[in-house]
């Protein structure tokens, strides 16, 4: 019995002993010179580890500090952003070692409680380059090596480490590979992932402080992108708002730099460092801020505006939509809105122009709603791009000529049920309905035109979500409907006016034929759409349509000089269209000086010192052909565009084109004219205003050329000139210099 349990111990000894020396072999062959030991500590360990076997030549050796971490702990980048602490080592114990420097690959952010931080999880080799103080001796690396671990609370680690690297021809080590795969994650230049940075500017909104930086993939389409900022004087994490442009190939990131309310100082001239990161991608720069004015900003880079300034832009823009060519064919019946009170009490006066007013609005509210559906359809948005719509051309050509023949007395409009009533109680023939009716006819006939402040009000509003849209939309019909508004409240601006006669039947039959020359300006535009043998079928369609309500309210009644007035509807547009082929032709004669807009060449042609003048026009945009007209066409312009030195470029957006949306999203613009002048001094473009003079057109070309100096105190050249309302020259691209 003793003897078996002497037995059974012996067993035990030496299949321990077995154990302990089968495993000292193993031990031994995992054991590699070109790696420290591992030190473990709480929730992580760290070792040093080298990418060659020897010193070589002794120029620089590329170590690692590797960190594993366990599940749910991380550690930090250079920066860690709110919170957290750097990785750190002290490196004086070790010899024949000149210098060391770390290297930090792209991070990710961590965001908990409202603090932003940036750093690493699960695994992470800090890059070192290490530079021996002599090739022909051993380097012994000692580093006392101090970094922050966290997951729900945060761990200060601190861990001794020592690697020798001999002399001789260098071979890489089994950790090459591991330290190549981080130092391909550490941002370099861009250049070689495909990554750009175009521009950095500091402006203020109506949160706060911020900057916006604009940046580019020339490659694959950024994925998740974003962006880090460091400044010495002023650190910048938090999480930036982005939008994506050019099919996912731009993007712009707005990011805080200060409290709402608070006055934060200005970055503006500072020089921080930018680091931009898309996935495995990243890349870094160092930058100068721009200044950027507040318009400017808005415009050329979607810095958000206050609200009370861009909500008082929009009212603005409308008020001044009034006076635009394109609501000028509309003028015949605001003009009867006025004159058929004459004489008349006060309260259907209030009650008729507040009726015009809600239709204005109401039909503002439809546009936002349309466009905040294609927005979040993924379509691209443009103001007036219902233009471009043949069914809307021919809705409409029908709608006005209908108000034409109404206004020849034709027919009478029969409305029916309450509304009917109710202006039958008021004692004004055209009722609620019908105002309303003349309210929203305005409106989609004002769509086409850009009004100064106009484009700056609508183009934040369409860079932005939903709300934005509606918002600023109902603003601009505000300030449209405010001379509606100013009547209904002073209603003595109409009734003071000379009763209803004669003179009022002639009034309208001769205010009808502007309602029919703005029938046949929308067949011209669908005639540049659909052929002008379509345009001219819709042209006669509208007439019957005419003649045949006509009929049908009267019954049979003789028609006169009313059904011929009708008739001439057809007549007048069979003999604009007939000759558009002949206008067509001569357009092009005149268009023969311009090339198509290709954005892809501009910048081939500002490299080679040569000045771009871009237009952006369409057959529907009336304030764009008062543009031609007056100034494009002018023999000054037309000589200063023929110069060498000079490329004239234009787009037509009759039709959609989202190239053209896209190009001009880029000023922060979604509706036209557009007029934008590039060159050496203006490598990424300014925008002119809406209204082209001669003297903004040549201002515009001075300050793009390579030789134009900017204007000091007391300077009254070009270069000194104002920045036009929503010219983006004084935003972050003009200022800033980076280019695409």
């Amino acid at each position: 019995m003793i003897l078996g349990r002497w037995i059974a111990a012996w067993l035990l000894v030496a299949v321990g002993i077995a154990l302990a020396v089968g495993t000292l072999p193993a031990r031994a062959a995992t054991s590699d010179p070109a790696a420290s030991e591992w030190v473990h500590l709480d929730y992580s360990a760290v070792r040093l580890v080298a990418a060659t076997t020897a010193l070589g030549d002794g120029d620089r050796v590329p170590l690692g500090l590797h960190i594993r971490l366990a599940d749910g702990w991380k550690t930090y980048w250079r920066s860690p952003g709110d919170a957290g602490l750097p990785a750190d080592a002290d490196w004086s114990a070790s010899e024949n070692l000149a210098a060391a420097e770390f290297a930090w690959p792209a991070p990710r952010r961590y965001t908990l409680l409202g603090l932003e931080t940036l750093g690493y999880e699960g695994e992470v080799v800090l890059p070192v380059t290490a530079r021996p103080a002599r090739p022909d001796a051993p380097m012994s690396v000692r580093a006392t090596v101090h970094y922050l671990i966290c997951e729900d609370i945060c761990i200060p680690q601190t861990a001794e480490l020592s690697l020798t690297v001999p002399p001789g021809p260098a071979a890489p080590s089994a950790f090459a590979h591991l330290i190549g795969r981080y130092q391909n994650r550490v941002p370099g230049s861009g250049d070689d992932v495909g990554l750009t940075i175009d521009s950095i500017a500091f402006g203020r909104e109506r949160e706060g402080a911020a900057l916006v930086v604009r940046a580019g993939s020339t490659g694959a389409p950024f994925g998740e992108p974003d962006v880090f900022i460091e400044s010495p004087d002023q650190p910048i994490f938090a999480k930036p708002r982005v939008r994506l442009t050019d099919d996912g190939h731009g993007a712009v990131f707005t990011i805080p730099a200060g409290e709402a309310g608070a006055v934060a100082p200005s970055l503006a001239g500072a020089a921080v460092t930018v680091t931009l990161v898309d996935g495995e991608r990243a890349m870094e720069g160092r930058f100068t801020v721009a200044e950027a004015e507040v318009g400017g900003l808005a415009t050329g880079t979607t810095l958000p505006l206050s609200w009370i300034a861009v909500l008082g832009l929009a009212v603005v823009g409308g008020l001044i939509l009034n006076l635009m060519p394109c609501v000028l064919p509309v003028l015949s019946i605001k003009l009867l809105s006025v004159v058929g009170h004459g004489g008349g009490p006060a309260r259907p006066v209030r009650l008729g122009f507040l009726a015009a007013a809600a239709g204005i609005v109401f039909s503002f509210l439809v546009l936002a709603g349309a466009l905040a559906a294609l927005k979040a359809g993924g379509a691209v948005i443009g103001w007036g791009i219902q233009f471009q719509q043949p069914w809307f051309l021919i809705t409409m050509t029908l709608v006005v000529s209908l108000f034409a023949g109404n206004l020849w007395g034709v027919f009478a409009v029969r409305l029916p049920g309450a509304i009917a009533d109710a202006g039958a109680r008021l004692g004004h023939g055209q009722g609620l309905g019908g105002h309303f009716l003349t309210g929203a006819l305005a409106t989609l006939l004002a769509t086409p035109c850009s009004a100064p402040f106009l484009g700056t009000a609508v183009g934040f509003a369409l860079a932005q979500g939903t709300f934005e849209i509606f918002a600023v939309l109902t603003a601009v019909g505000i300030g449209l409907a405010l001379p509606y508004l100013a009547v209904a409240a002073f209603p003595r601006l109409a009734t003071s006016l000379p009763r209803p006669g004669r003179w009022m039947i002639i009034l309208r039959r001769v205010l009808g034929f502007a309602l029919a020359g703005t029938a046949v300006w929308l067949l011209s535009v669908l005639a540049a759409q659909v052929g002008v043998v379509a345009a001219a079928v819709v042209g006669l369609v509208a007439a019957a349509a005419v003649l045949a309500v006509g009929g049908a309210t009267r019954m049979g009644r003789p028609w006169g000089r009313r059904g011929a007035a009708a008739a001439a509807i057809g007549l007048a547009a069979v003999a604009f269209l007939v000759p558009a082929r002949f206008a067509s032709d001569a357009a092009a004669a005149a268009d023969a000086a311009w090339q198509p807009l290709d954005e892809a060449a501009i910048a081939a042609h500002v490299a080679a010192g040569q000045v771009v003048y871009v237009n952006v026009t369409a057959d529907w945009c009336i304030t764009c052909k008062v543009n031609e007209t007056l100034v494009l066409n002018s023999r000054d312009v037309r000589a200063w565009l023929a110069q060498d030195e000079v490329v004239a470029m234009r787009g037509d957006w009759t039709r959609p084109n989202d190239d053209i949306a896209r190009f001009l999203a880029r000023f922060g613009r979604y509706g036209i004219p557009f007029d934008a002048v590039f060159g050496p001094a203006l490598p990424d473009g300014a925008a002119l205003p809406e209204l082209l003079t001669v003297e903004a057109v040549r201002g515009g070309l001075d300050r793009a050329r390579a030789d134009t100096v900017a204007a000091g105190p007391g300077d009254n050249g070009p270069a000194a000139q104002e920045p036009a309302p929503g010219d983006p020259i004084a935003g972050a691209d003009a200022v800033t210099g980076f280019r695409r």
